[in-house]
């Protein structure tokens, strides 16, 4: 039997300002913005090529503290390429780092930053993302 993981809650102040956010700075599809009752709001959004989408929205969402998620992860085949994407759509991000310390992988990006190159970056709430390179899986 599989288990597959569809939707992560994200939890927000402003719907409107995180829903920008995911489409506009960090290119996810809106897969629906739904108001079914007086009070609820629920937002789709997935990232491209994920089988995972993350829920802003109010009334039918856990109720948790604005920006207090942290260690949500993205996983991207090139960590440079995604990188540059992010600081072209205007996300504040960190430089490429390589977890182990290792600056020569930094350096010599490609393959070396496979599994320990990462960026990381914070929704306009504080929710805590971080993205891993991943070229290829065994």
């Amino acid at each position: 039997m599989n288990w597959t993981l569809e939707v992560v809650v994200v939890p927000v102040a402003d719907i409107d300002r995180a829903k920008a956010f995911y489409r506009e700075q960090l290119g996810f599809a809106l897969d629906h913005d739904t108001a079914p009752a007086p009070g609820v709001r629920i937002v789709q959004l997935t990232p491209p090529g994920s089988g995972c989408s993350v829920v802003i929205g109010e009334g039918a969402v856990p109720d948790m503290a604005p920006g207090s998620l942290k260690g949500l992860q993205l996983v991207v085949n090139d960590i440079v390429a995604a990188h540059a994407e992010l600081v072209a759509r205007g996300v504040p991000v960190s430089d490429v780092t390589s977890v182990d310390g290792d600056a020569a992988k930094v350096a010599a990006g490609g393959k070396a930053l496979d599994n320990v190159g990462f960026v990381f970056f914070a929704d306009p709430d504080g929710n805590e993302w971080a993205v891993q390179q991943i070229s290829s899986r065994a």
